[in-house]
């Protein structure tokens, strides 16, 4: 997850830096940290708690070998790192998905491959701009040769920062450069029937713009509809965030393309005054229950959701709060009584 705010100021958002399966929440499962439970335990911890979906960072085998056979849906990621080679080398693609798909499927249930994370070309993964599409498509050749094209859908994970304007929703659309980089990605997207992944953070939006953004509004707790955008009313902020990025994929060509959202959560510490135990149990609590009913521009369709993270990883760079995001400790035990169904 990388570290950005948003701010809501005069109808523009200035970033300084589902219908499928909606019987289980899902959970990102970062790794970085020295005292984190073993990939065998976070599994079982994982299959204990009726988690039944899963975002890994990178192709870990001691997480892939623990998967088999848990029936947990996963999200595997490309790191951005790796997005050069396998942009340039389609048998280096093909490599890739013998080692870290084939050789684990179906014992473990790919559900989606991210081919890089928050690619923006305003930010410090410029440099990857170029390769995202490329190495989408070897990834999504090399899924097709073996045969699992049906099963596994290849896409990439953005977020709310490639947005020029986002207020109101129906106003959301890509900055000019960003919009160049995400036109074909969402025609490759539409062409195969795949979703587009976006991470979703109310929380950053909020300590962005603490004057024109109230908490009960990024907490879903606001008595009332707060933004009204024609016919539509706006009760939180997470609808508005994940609405105004529909409304940029549709201006783009995306009419009927879904978005999953690959990252969401709130930290509990880590020196931020929002960032408190209270506030980050409330909003996982009613992100949960209000997925399952969609957003004002798609209602009636369950937005496909995984919350950030499992544990808290102090690992993390950057600011304290980044390390504070686990739903649970290290120790494995759970920092709020919430259920991870709806």
């Amino acid at each position: 997850m990388a570290i950005f705010f948003e701010l809501l100021l005069l109808g523009v958002l200035l970033p300084i830096i589902h219908n499928a399966g909606a019987q289980s929440i899902g959970v990102c499962n970062g790794r970085l940290g020295n005292n984190l439970p073993s990939e065998q335990e976070t599994v079982d911890l994982y299959k204990s708690n009726g988690i039944g979906r899963m975002r890994i960072y990178d192709p870990n085998p001691f997480t892939l070998q623990a998967l088999r056979g848990s029936n947990i849906e996963l999200i595997l990621d490309v790191p951005n790192s790796g997005l050069q080679a396998l942009a340039s080398d389609a048998s280096a693609a093909t490599q890739w998905v013998q080692t870290n798909v084939k050789a684990y499927s179906p014992d473990v249930k790919f559900r989606y491959i991210s081919v890089g994370n928050e690619v923006d070309p305003n930010n410090g993964n410029a440099q990857y701009v170029q390769f995202v599409l490329p190495a989408m498509k070897n990834i999504h050749s090399a899924i097709v040769a073996v045969g699992l094209q049906e099963q596994i859908k290849v896409s990439t994970a953005t977020y709310s920062g490639l947005l020029g304007a986002s207020y109101p929703p129906s106003n959301g659309a890509f900055r000019d450069n960003a919009r160049s980089f995400m036109e074909p990605i969402i025609s490759f997207l539409a062409s195969n029937n795949a979703p587009l992944l976006a991470n979703i953070y109310p929380y950053f939006a909020y300590t962005g713009d603490t004057q024109n953004i109230q908490l009960p509004y990024a907490l879903f707790t606001a008595p009332g509809v707060v933004v009204t955008d024609g016919s539509l009313g706006y009760q939180n902020l997470f609808d508005a965030l994940l609405d105004a990025l529909y409304t940029a994929v549709e201006k783009v060509g995306g009419h009927n393309l879904e978005i999953v959202v690959s990252e969401s959560g709130w930290p509990s510490g880590g020196g931020n005054a929002a960032a408190t135990v209270d506030n980050a149990s409330t909003y996982y609590r009613n992100l949960i229950n209000h997925v399952k009913g969609g957003t004002p521009k798609k209602p009636g369709r369950a937005i496909q959701t995984y919350l950030f993270a499992m544990f808290d990883e102090n690992q993390k760079t950057g600011k304290q709060t980044e390390k504070h995001f686990g739903l649970f400790s290290p120790n494995k035990q759970p920092k709020y009584h919430i259920a991870f169904s709806y």
